[in-house]
């Protein structure tokens, strides 16, 4: 684990802002007939104007700044031409740089009008987020976190991923420890006030199986089925957690 000092705590909520802007921005401009590279361009531009780099652009060679996921997509899916329609779901995630550290967050959202089905997994994939968030902390063990994302998602007959994981957060965009969506009460590291981690729920609507595509990044569910994507960074405190990435007016 990684304690963080009062200076980088600061810079991460500063980097954690930027990614809660121009994620509500993005939120706002997604609907039929844009490309998912428009929504890339808007997302680089927005955090360059705000004072921050973006994250992932470059990050192993992951050549964007977003990564935009298209109802079965899981995580990584590559902007391009590709023009969002009526009913699909999409995932957005990003992370900013400020000063060095990290913030880094995810959403899923409907286009236009959506079915019943693709909203409860969107709402239930938020709760399970919300979920783990609230027992993210000090003296609680990660497993404990682990649980409770799990538990939310298949008390409602989802499938958690198990390849992808969320995970710490700082001077990197991955830092220890790593943060599945899965696990038993009690296990795994203690959490410590000053830990920051990003806490990020992929939930699919049928199993949980996903594959890698031939671009080397973008990843699909195996059945073809729906996935959502929920993810904040979340810095543990002495009480409650503090959610960096939280957008003005978001609940939980």
């Amino acid at each position: 684990m990684i304690v963080k000092t009062s200076e980088q705590q600061a810079h991460m909520r500063r980097a954690s802002r930027i990614v809660a802007a121009v994620l509500a921005k993005l939120k706002n401009n997604i609907r039929p007939g844009i490309s998912t590279r428009e929504l890339d361009r808007m997302a680089e531009e927005e955090i360059i104007a705000l004072g921050g780099c973006p994250a992932f652009k470059g990050y192993q060679g992951y050549p964007h700044t977003l990564c935009v996921s298209v109802n079965e997509e899981v995580v990584h899916g590559f902007p391009n031409r590709r023009r969002l329609k009526e009913g699909d779901i999409v995932s957005i995630d990003m992370g900013a740089i400020f000063q060095g550290l990290y913030g880094d967050a995810a959403l899923t959202v409907g286009v236009g009008v959506i079915s019943p089905a693709a909203a409860r997994l969107m709402r239930v994939t938020k709760e399970s987020l919300w979920k783990g968030i609230e027992m993210a902390r000090a003296g609680n063990h990660l497993g404990d976190v682990s649980h409770a994302v799990q538990q939310h998602a298949e008390s409602f007959g989802y499938s958690v991923v198990r390849d992808f994981v969320g995970h710490g957060i700082g001077e990197a965009l991955h830092e220890p420890p790593q943060v599945p969506n899965f696990g038993e009460k009690g296990e795994g590291p203690l959490l410590v006030p000053g830990m920051a981690i990003a806490i990020e729920p992929m939930i699919n609507e049928g199993g949980y199986g996903v594959k890698i595509l031939s671009n080397k990044w973008t990843v699909v569910t195996v059945d073809k089925s729906l996935s959502a994507h929920f993810e904040h960074t979340v810095l543990l405190t002495e009480g409650d957690p503090e959610v960096l990435t939280l957008q003005e007016g978001e609940l939980g």
